[in-house]
């Protein structure tokens, strides 16, 4: 079975090896963030209407932990909203983890590495 990050008898990871590390971390968390984006940016273009610029921008503020910026007009719309929002929470705890986890790895590897 391959682990996910190394075991704490193995040598840290070298600065370029960690630097990778969170640069792969930071495309899944990217791609979750692009994925939410596009849902966010459909919903509001097909329950409200809106354009794509102001799809974007909902969808972009919601994703941000700001909250919409054009209130929902219509029943579906405040449906999709309301279960958007509560997604968009979660994918902004999920993706801070995605990109936290090496960093906490990291230093609990440093303060545990038996040389």
């Amino acid at each position: 079975m391959k682990r996910l990050y190394e075991h704490r008898s193995t040598r840290p990871l070298t600065h370029v090896q960690f630097a990778r590390r969170m640069a792969q971390h930071g495309v899944v968390a990217g791609a979750l963030i692009v994925f939410s984006l596009a849902i966010g940016m459909w919903g509001y273009g097909r329950y409200e209407n809106l354009a794509w610029r102001d799809s974007f921008l909902n969808a972009a503020m919601l994703l941000g932990g700001m909250g919409p910026v054009n209130a929902p007009q219509t029943d579906a719309g405040k449906v999709f909203a309301g279960l958007y929002a509560l997604y968009a929470g979660l994918m902004f705890i999920v993706t801070a983890g995605i990109m936290i986890a090496p960093v906490v790895h990291r230093i609990l590897h440093l303060f545990q590495w038996e040389s």
